[in-house]
């Protein structure tokens, strides 16, 4: 270390690191005090268009098992919902929540975009703009604009990149998983030194050191996993040990994987219970594209999800109560299978709106049902929320954002998207 670096410039230098280094940021700066400093808001973004008819297949629909063909479920294959949802076998640990009333459903929610680009759709999702590139910054982070001259409030992004709901003006933290914590890195090992003696910073950072070190492990391992099972697809004898069959390595790699996003979630979570710890997180999870081969993907990827989730609800432990968390994707798929097993591009899908400070109710916004007449330009569900209404609704009933911030800043030109009023 020069003679020239003190805590004050080691601190400043960290702050453009990783969450290690935004922990001891957030724990020499002291966050705001009061409810409003325990409120805590996830956004799940689920990249290359979930299919909303397998998130929450609308069973009691008389269009739906026509339209679906062979991908259709059986009203007995779900977790019943009501008399026309269900959720996906998967979902169990949503499921659990939705019993309890902390897990609701948007069943035909969609962003302005109608182009069925994934770039362009999910720059409008995380844009928060009426159109595509009509904004260059994410809306998350207009918010964190917005609040900082009110109360401090921290973000961070979870993934290599920081995505760009996240990107703007207001530094917000970002935890790279997939990058290793090197113990002999010249930064790290600094401020371990610097704060070894210090009785509150000193455990601060090794904790943060700790759960990077587990975060990193266990998104690797969750990385690896569909690699392994493209391997294991290609290349049996070479993905699995002798006399195993391929489903039981599949079976045993998709509980792996699982078991790895379970952590990912706990981490998150934990890093948010954390002193002045960060109250917005945005977490992207991929692989949604299916148009081929449907039921199988989707349902490694809905598993993902949920152990992303259930991880989440248990890492959060108490705080769970002051949490909301909203997974949407930038488009839903087709209401038709497709010639391969699979759907198209298509508009509206599922969200999900899950958290302790949830009201209990049934689906959010009106079902369109799937109706020929009834669906957006005869092949997909059509939208009857707009995702910036129900962004909107819980910024300024979960997050106290003002209203007036919420359609001049954070949302330009949303007029017509009203607030969902009510969730919490």
């Amino acid at each position: 270390m020069t003679a020239q670096m003190n805590r004050r410039s080691l601190l400043g230098l960290g702050a453009s690191l990783g969450i290690s280094v935004s922990f001891l940021g957030s724990q020499a700066f002291a966050a705001s005090e009061g409810d409003l400093a325990k409120k805590k808001l996830v956004v799940v973004i689920c990249r290359g268009g979930m299919d909303g008819l397998s998130v929450s297949p609308p069973v009691g629909d008389p269009d739906y098992a026509a339209l679906r063909g062979s991908i259709a479920m059986k009203p007995e294959q779900v977790l019943k919902l009501d008399d026309t949802f269900g959720l996906h076998p998967e979902l169990k640990a949503v499921h659990a929540l939705a019993l309890k009333g902390e897990a609701r459903i948007a069943p035909a929610i969609a962003s302005p975009d109608r182009a069925r680009s994934h770039f362009e759709a999910q720059d409008v999702l995380e844009t928060g703009a009426s159109g595509v590139y009509g904004a260059d910054t994410g809306w998350l982070n207009r918010t964190l604009e917005a609040l900082a001259p009110i109360r401090k409030v921290e973000g961070l992004s979870v993934g290599a990149t920081a995505p760009l709901i996240l990107r703007g003006k207001v530094q917000a933290a970002s935890w790279s998983p997939g990058k290793g914590v090197d113990e002999t890195a010249r930064l790290p090992t600094l401020l371990q030194d610097l704060y070894r003696s210090d009785p509150l910073l000193g455990p601060a950072f090794a904790r943060g050191l700790e759960t990077e070190t587990m975060a990193q492990q266990a998104m690797t391992a969750m990385a690896a996993t569909p690699a392994m099972n493209e391997m294991a697809a290609s290349t049996p004898a070479m993905a699995q040990p002798a006399g195993m069959s391929s489903t039981m390595a599949n079976d045993r790699q998709n509980r792996a994987g699982s078991e790895a996003a379970r952590k990912l979630g706990s981490t998150l979570g934990g890093f948010m219970i954390q002193a002045g710890g960060p109250q917005i997180a945005a977490i992207s999870l991929d692989g949604f594209d299916t148009h081929a081969g449907q039921p199988g993907q989707i349902a490694t990827r809905l598993s993902y999800m949920d152990a992303v989730l259930d991880g989440l609800h248990t890492g959060l432990g108490a705080e769970w109560k002051n949490t909301v968390v909203i997974a949407v994707t930038e488009f839903g798929r087709t209401a038709r299978v497709n010639g391969t097993g699979g759907t198209d591009h298509g508009t509206a899908s599922t969200g999900l709106i899950l958290g302790g400070a949830l009201k209990r109710g049934g689906i959010v916004g009106d079902w369109p049902t799937l109706k020929e007449t009834a669906l957006f330009e005869n092949r997909d569900t059509a939208p009857t929320v707009d995702m910036r209404g129900l962004f909107k609704g819980v910024l300024a009933d979960h997050m106290a954002v003002d209203r007036a911030l919420l359609e001049s800043k954070i949302f330009p030109d949303s007029a017509g998207a009203k607030p969902v009023a009510g969730l919490v």
